[in-house]
């Protein structure tokens, strides 16, 4: 209990606990208390007000001890957590036995009907943590054949994997799952969402032209989920996002989940979101624990050796190469597949169908080397890839933590390489400080340190002296006959 002669703000009000005010008040009250009590008796009122604010400090410090830390996990099992007998046996036969801290805190939230933005390292299991509470609270198709639960997430690769991972955590119930992406036929899409769906997953685009066709009706949504929301808008799907968001009805339940929580991300919360609850699982550092990561510095005409050197000394079991654009993709995938067995392409610019054929042949361990940009940087699920190297040095730091976050999935162990060319050091170390942790150089005979070139001084040229202009009133015109 704070003393009643707190009554004045302006003098007792202590806004924050802040370790610098903090320092402060400790600082002025030792040096008060060290005087006499004659000197006491001269200010009294500097005393009490001092006392008053070390008294209320410490009754925030200790209010915060007492409160358990965002990113403490305290639950060692599922069963601890509010769930049916029917999905503890759809987690005992997906083998999951202990939720991860994203799924620990955000399942009991999002059960109680929150919304929530929930904020975890790539990796960690975000998927089941938003796919549980709502396959929990379905409704059967027989009572609602409309769908109840939008899933948005960034590309077509991510839409299928999340719908295959939420139909394996539905095993015991039929659940309807729609997967809407671009690169399908749409006509099965619409001849499914005319049968009646449960749940659709889908990229921001396939869904607004959906919302446009008016197939998919969003009358009886009551959950909204925005996975990988950073992703999304950094790739201009902000406009389908909001027309999504304002289709469904108000009293929804919107989750949001991000490996980062840019500025624009927490507009958007801000805009659509109803007192969300915040999660941070990411504590300082972004960069998953159980991942390696070495760079190398290389000339840039020396890159393509120095990646078939170091294959060849890591021998991975299943590796992803990340190239900054298409073109360089395809070219070197082109140059390695000569060289080496068991490799692929992917990027942007190819059907969807052959991507598709690219992932499976990945997940199923018949690829060994995936040569590719970006677009497999974001949310796919392989446990088997050891070793990520980034060819292209990434222009963002966000994407530097997603490509390295396809390896070390749900605790595994992996290693990541960084090819830095000189006049990249500042974005290597713009990376070290996003992640909070400093790469380690690494290096192969012949392939040392390579010094960032000075540029040789140019030979100084006499300048020709100028030519006298005249004005143009004045300049001599021959006489015509």
């Amino acid at each position: 209990m704070l003393p009643t002669e707190a009554k004045s703000a302006d003098l007792f009000d202590f806004p924050s606990p802040s370790r610098s005010l903090f320092e402060l008040g400790v600082n002025h009250w030792l040096s008060i208390s060290n005087r006499d009590q004659t000197d006491r008796a001269k200010c009294p009122r500097e005393f009490r007000v001092v006392q008053i604010r070390a008294e209320r400090y410490t009754a925030c410090m200790n209010q915060i001890a007492e409160t358990p830390s965002a990113t403490e996990n305290t639950v060692e099992s599922f069963d601890e957590l509010d769930l049916s007998p029917v999905m503890r046996r759809a987690l005992k036969k997906a083998k999951f036995s202990t939720p991860s801290p994203i799924q620990a805190q955000l399942i009991p939230l999002a059960m109680e009907g929150e919304d929530v933005i929930g904020q975890a390292r790539t990796g960690t299991g975000k998927t089941a943590a938003f796919a549980i509470p709502i396959l929990e609270q379905l409704d059967s198709l027989e009572d609602c054949r409309d769908p109840q639960a939008i899933i948005v997430v960034p590309t077509r690769e991510l839409a299928d994997q999340v719908g295959r991972e939420t139909q394996r955590l539905a095993w015991g119930v039929d659940t309807e799952v729609a997967v809407l992406a671009g690169g399908k036929n749409i006509n099965g899409q619409l001849r499914q969402l005319e049968n009646g769906v449960q749940i659709v997953v889908g990229t921001p685009g396939r869904l607004h032209d959906h919302l446009q066709r008016k197939s998919l009706r969003t009358n009886s949504i009551w959950c909204v989920v925005l996975d990988e929301a950073d992703r999304m808008l950094d790739i201009g799907f902000r406009p389908q996002i909001e027309r999504i968001l304002r289709k469904c009805p108000r009293d929804r339940q919107t989750l949001l989940l991000s490996a980062t929580l840019p500025p624009t991300v927490r507009r958007l919360a801000e805009s659509y979101m109803e007192t969300p609850s915040v999660i941070d699982c990411c504590k300082d550092e972004m960069a998953v624990e159980t991942i390696e990561q070495r760079y190398f510095t290389v000339a840039h005409d020396r890159k393509s050796t120095l990646l078939d050197h170091l294959l060849k000394r890591e021998k991975p079991e299943q590796a992803i190469v990340f190239c900054r654009t298409k073109r360089g993709t395809d070219r070197l995938y082109r140059h390695f597949s000569h060289t080496h067995d068991n490799c692929g392409s992917m990027h942007g610019d190819m059907q969807q169908r052959e991507r598709d054929r690219v992932l499976q042949s990945l997940r199923d361990r018949k690829l060994k080397i995936l040569f590719a940009t970006d677009v497999v940087g974001r949310g796919i699920d392989i446990s088997t890839i050891s070793h990520i190297i980034n060819y292209d040095v990434p222009q963002d730091c966000d994407d530097y933590v997603h490509r390295v976050g396809r390896t070390g999935r749900m605790g595994r162990e992996g290693i990541a390489f960084t090819f830095v060319v000189p006049g990249e050091g500042e974005v290597l170390t713009s990376i070290e400080q996003r992640i909070n942790k400093e790469l380690k150089r690494d290096s192969i005979e012949g392939f040392e340190a390579v010094p960032v070139p000075k540029k040789a001084p140019e030979p100084e040229t006499p300048e020709a002296p100028a030519k006298k202009r005249l004005n143009p009133m004045h300049r001599k015109v021959k006489r015509r006959r």
